[in-house]
């Protein structure tokens, strides 16, 4: 296993919005992972200028430049698979048994973090546009030698 860092970005519902803190608090990613509902072509390109996106297609990502993302992606990090998907109830596999350590998700807007059986379960909230009173959130992981250390960061 290598013993240096892998940082991950983590944003999801960003509804066509790249916020300035957004950007600051991604910079220094090694890799981006944007779990849906992107909104324009825009917010990758402006992302991918910090670091290489995955990005997978959200419900509202409906217009023609979403066509070729995929509803899931899977990514390896050191040894370990991350699954990033918009809904996680739209989930329809066994994570463990797929050998699968952390899911990524987004569409709640509801920044979490959990593990259940052995798989993190992380998602980043929105950094797009405020919905109701929730907070404007992404996350940020760490990967070293076989660990995951993800953390929420409130933007706003």
């Amino acid at each position: 296993m290598s013993k240096k860092a892998h940082h991950l970005g983590i944003i999801s519902d960003t509804h066509g919005l790249v916020r300035p803190e957004a950007m600051r608090a991604l910079a220094g990613s090694d890799i981006i992972f944007h779990a849906g509902d992107i909104g324009s072509p825009v917010v990758l390109r402006t992302l991918g200028a910090l670091a290489p996106v995955v990005a997978v297609r959200g419900n509202t990502d409906r217009d023609r430049w979403a066509a070729s993302l995929s509803v899931t992606e899977t990514v390896q990090v050191e040894n370990m698979l991350f699954y990033i998907i918009h809904d996680i109830s739209c989930l329809d596999l066994d994570p463990g048994a797929a050998g699968i350590r952390a899911i990524i998700s987004g569409h709640s807007h509801m920044p979490s973090i959990s593990e259940k059986n052995g798989v993190l379960h992380l998602n980043p909230g929105s950094a797009g546009p405020r919905r109701f009173k929730l907070p404007v959130t992404l996350a940020r992981i760490t990967v070293r030698q076989g660990n995951i250390h993800p953390e929420i960061t409130y933007l706003k």
